[in-house]
C-alpha cells in the first residue's frame, strides 16, 4: 500500500517535471480555460507513459517546491470529465493527501493518471484547443504533436522504485491514528476502524442525535494508511453507517429562502474494502434541489448581480447589503439550480471579490461551489 504523502515528497525530492510528472500551483476546471490546461496535461501524461502511472502534484511553488496545499477538493466525478473530453481516456483519480504543517482544510492534491494504452486525444474543441489534437511530455512541457504518434514506454522502473520507496509501514500508521484522534482532533468526537485487517480509517466531527438518528458536523474522514483525506467538511453535515466491508457516508446540505431553510440529502458515498489489498470509493448524487417561484429567483438574482457589481468595484455596502451577502452564496446556489446558468459563473467570478473580505462569506462560497460542481457534472 502506498503512502501517497512519501509518494509526493519521493517525487518532489528525486524529480523534476518530466514526462511521468508534473506539479501545478493550483488548478481551475470550474472555468474553460482552466479545464482545457487541465485535460492537455491529463492526456500529454497519458500518452507518454502508456505501461505506468502518471502523476500532477498540486499545491507546490514551481520554482522552489515549497509545499503551500490548496483547498480539499471533494470531486469523485473527475472522471466524468475526462471521459467527456478525451478519446480513449486514462483512468483518473484525485486524492488530497495531509500534510502536517498546512492549515485545517488544507491538502496537496494528488492526481494518477493510468493511461488506457491506446493513443490518447481531445474528443472536441474547448478553449483554444482542437478536437482530435494529441498532446505528449516535451521535458517539463505537454505539448502538441501531429506526427511519430506512437507510444513508448520509458519510465516504468523509475516510476515503479518510486513507488516503491514510497510503501507505507507499521510506524506511519500508528503516528497518523495517534496525531488524528489526539493532537489534531482532540476537540471532536474521534473514532478509528480497521477494514479487512489492513485498512485504518479515521474520523471526527461534533456528533448530535436527532430522535434515533446520528449525525455529524465539521466532519474529517482520512485513510491513514495512505495518508489521504476522504472526506472533510467545516459546514454540512453528514450522517455516517459502516459495517465490516464498507463505510458509508451521506452529506446533506443547508439550503431555502426567506428563513426557511431544511436540510436535503445530496451524494452518498460508499467506501468499499476488499480482501486483496484495494478499495472502492462510490458515489451516488441523491440530490433534489429545492424549486421556487421563478418571478422571486429573478428578484433575488438580479439584487445578487448589483451586490456584485459593488464588490467588483470596491464600493462600501450598505448594512442592509452586508447582511444580504451572508446570504449571497447560498441564494446564488438556488438560482443556479432553479436553471439562472449564469449564476454558476457569478459564483466562481465572486471568489476574487470575497477573498479577504470576510470569511464566513468566503467559505460559505467555496461549500456552494463544492455543491454546484457536483451538480454539473452529473
Amino acid at each position: 500500500m502506498i503512502n501517497k504523502r512519501l509518494l509526493i515528497k519521493n517525487l518532489l525530492a528525486h524529480n523534476d517535471e518530466n514526462s511521468f510528472y508534473d506539479k501545478k500551483r493550483s488548478i481551475d476546471i470550474g472555468r474553460k480555460e482552466g479545464k482545457a490546461k487541465f485535460l492537455k496535461h491529463v492526456c500529454a501524461l497519458a500518452n507518454s507513459n502508456p505501461a505506468n502511472r502518471s502523476y500532477i502534484v498540486i499545491g507546490v511553488e514551481d520554482a522552489d517546491n515549497e509545499i503551500l496545499g490548496v483547498d480539499f477538493f471533494d470531486d469523485s466525478k473527475i472522471q466524468n470529465l475526462v471521459n467527456a473530453y478525451l478519446e480513449n481516456p486514462p483512468l483518473i483519480t484525485y486524492e488530497n493527501v495531509l500534510f502536517p504543517h498546512l492549515a485545517e482544510g488544507k491538502v496537496v492534491g494528488l492526481v494518477t493518471i493510468t493511461s488506457s494504452g491506446e493513443i490518447c486525444a481531445l474528443r472536441k474543441n474547448i478553449w483554444k484547443y482542437y478536437g482530435g489534437a494529441v498532446f505528449f511530455r516535451e521535458g517539463s512541457i505537454s505539448m502538441p504533436k501531429n506526427f511519430d504518434l506512437e507510444l513508448r514506454d520509458v519510465n516504468s522502473g523509475v516510476v515503479a522504485a518510486i513507488e516503491q520507496n514510497a510503501r507505507n509501514n507499521i510506524e506511519l500508521t500508528l503516528d497518523g491514528v495517534i496525531d488524528f484522534l489526539n493532537y489534531r482532533h482532540r476537540d471532536l468526537t474521534s473514532h478509528y476502524r480497521v477494514f479487512k485487517e489492513q485498512f485504518v480509517l479515521c474520523w471526527a466531527g461534533n456528533r448530535k442525535v436527532v430522535g434515533e438518528a446520528e449525525y455529524y458536523s465539521r466532519v474529517d474522514i482520512e485513510l491513514i494508511n495512505e495518508q489521504v483525506k476522504l472526506f472533510y467538511s467545516a459546514l454540512d453535515e453528514v450522517s455516517i453507517a459502516f459495517d465490516s466491508e464498507s463505510f458509508d457516508i451521506v452529506e446533506y446540505v443547508y439550503l431555502g429562502l426567506a428563513g426557511r431553510k431544511r436540510y436535503y440529502p445530496l451524494e452518498k458515498v460508499s467506501i468499499r474494502f476488499a480482501d486483496n489489498g484495494t478499495y472502492q470509493i462510490l458515489s451516488e448524487l441523491i440530490f433534489e434541489p429545492p424549486q421556487y417561484d421563478r418571478k422571486t429567483l429573478h428578484h433575488i438574482f438580479n439584487a445578487n448581480k448589483a451586490l456584485a457589481a459593488k464588490l467588483r468595484q470596491g464600493i462600501p455596502l450598505r448594512p442592509s447589503e452586508e447582511k444580504d451577502l451572508l446570504q449571497f452564496p447560498s441564494t446564488l446556489l438556488i438560482c443556479y439550480l432553479n436553471g439562472f446558468e449564469s449564476a454558476g459563473d457569478l459564483m466562481y467570478s465572486a471568489r476574487e471579490w470575497l477573498r479577504g473580505r470576510d470569511e464566513r462569506v468566503y467559505n460559505s462560497l467555496k461549500e456552494a461551489i463544492r455543491i454546484l460542481r457536483k451538480v454539473r457534472y452529473n
